[in-house]
């Protein structure tokens, strides 16, 4: 059972370590976003403008992040600026991939360490297929997505392509890594690890709960913003 954070909304002169205690699993946006801590009693407007970051799109991430089921209204995505979005979807990308991906990786070898042969090639093909998957994903994001929208943005329309394209074609990533969850929990036998297991464990939930989030903010708030512009 999880506990529903209570909605507030977000403003500009909240203190920006008051919006981590809302939720701290912020601290992956602050840090995607190139703000380091000690940033004291500042607030989030007086952070955003030393770090060059548009606020707008920062309170919306934010609110994707924090709360469940948020959509943001038509005004509120107006405002928000899609160069801002882009790149923090692109240093999302980074951080996946450098950080939680490596790390699952050494986790899951250190935990399969007493099983068979054939266990441990079970647990390294659905590891291997599923970040093949995302990184699949990932570079259609920013090979041709991100490509498109940054020249969009710069006033040059690329002809026979359009956001809707990519909303067709937005696959969905977490299949596998729910195979990969359920071997882990249910059918490797008791000589692995518990301490090791629930690590990993621990580890696919949070992972599997921020690209969902990281793929919302493309539903709900990039393909929007550039379908606007766009028309």
């Amino acid at each position: 059972m999880t506990t529903e954070i209570q909605r507030i909304v977000f403003s500009e002169s909240m203190k920006l370590a008051d919006l981590i205690d809302v939720n701290f699993k912020l601290l992956n946006v602050l840090s995607r976003m190139g703000i380091s801590l000690g940033f004291g009693e500042n607030t989030i407007q007086e952070v955003c403008e030393r770090q060059n970051i548009d606020l707008k799109s920062f309170l919306l991430i934010c609110s994707v992040y924090t709360y469940d089921g948020y959509v943001p209204s038509a005004e509120l995505l107006t405002g928000a600026d899609p160069a801002t979005i882009v790149d923090y979807l692109h240093n999302s990308h980074s951080f996946y991939m450098q950080k939680e991906f490596a790390g699952l990786e050494v986790e899951l070898k250190a935990m399969v360490e007493p099983c068979d042969a054939t266990q441990k090639k079970i647990v390294a093909r659905f590891f291997a297929d599923y970040k093949a998957q995302v990184t699949n994903h990932f570079e259609y994001e920013e090979n041709v997505v991100f490509p498109y929208i940054r020249a969009l943005m710069a006033g040059q329309r690329q002809q026979g392509y359009s956001i809707d394209q990519f909303e067709e074609n937005h696959s969905n990533i977490d299949e596998t890594l729910n195979d990969l969850k359920n071997i882990v929990m249910k059918y490797l036998p008791d000589t692995c690890d518990t301490i090791l297991r629930n690590q990993v464990l621990y580890r696919i939930y949070r992972l599997g709960e921020d690209l969902l989030k990281h793929t919302l903010i493309e539903d709900n708030i990039l393909i929007p913003m550039i379908n606007k512009i766009e028309e």
